[in-house]
């Protein structure tokens, strides 16, 4: 019985996306949030010689330290080689930074899914044929270190005074 509800529920959130969603230019994204003055890419790196090798950052990007799957994967991994103004998929497809959800959901495949039904992530705006914006998962999560950091709790609520409202 669990079962035919599970395949109810996948098949109903499946149904309950327009055929066209199913496309991935079909995602209207906000732009991705880059810091000030770091894009297009190829400002810097025009001049510079194709560098492979891993190894630690410097100078501009001294400051990210890969922590995603860092002992496998390496920047080439995910930016394009020659083009820095574009990512590359594992099939060697070259896309814009405003497909990035593609390029996560190629390890993240279950979260993808959920990202396309509109279960992960976020949305604004219509939801039912009208204007929408979806956000990218580099406006929630850092590329290079996704994970994210511990929150400290809040304290609970003080309990309220007995007499209150009598």
């Amino acid at each position: 019985m669990k079962m035919v509800l599970l395949i109810i529920s996948v098949l109903s959130i499946g149904f309950g996306l327009p055929a066209s969603a199913a496309q991935h230019d079909e995602y209207p994204v906000a732009s991705p949030p880059f810091s000030e003055g770091i894009f297009p890419c190829s400002n810097c790196h025009a001049g510079l010689s194709l560098n492979t090798k891993k190894r630690a950052l410097k100078d501009e990007h001294a400051s990210i330290k890969l922590h995603h799957a860092e002992k496998e994967r390496w920047c080439l991994d995910c930016h394009h080689a020659r083009n820095r103004d574009k990512l590359k998929l594992a099939d060697g497809e070259i896309i814009n930074f405003t497909e990035s959800y593609r390029l996560c959901g190629q390890c993240h495949g279950n979260i993808y899914r959920d990202w396309r039904a509109g279960i992960h992530g976020k949305r604004v705006g219509s939801f039912k044929g009208g204007k929408r914006t979806y956000f990218l998962c580099v406006h929630c999560h850092n590329p290079h270190d996704p994970k994210f950091k511990p929150l400290k709790p809040e304290p609970p609520p003080n309990k309220p005074d007995p007499k209150h409202g009598r």
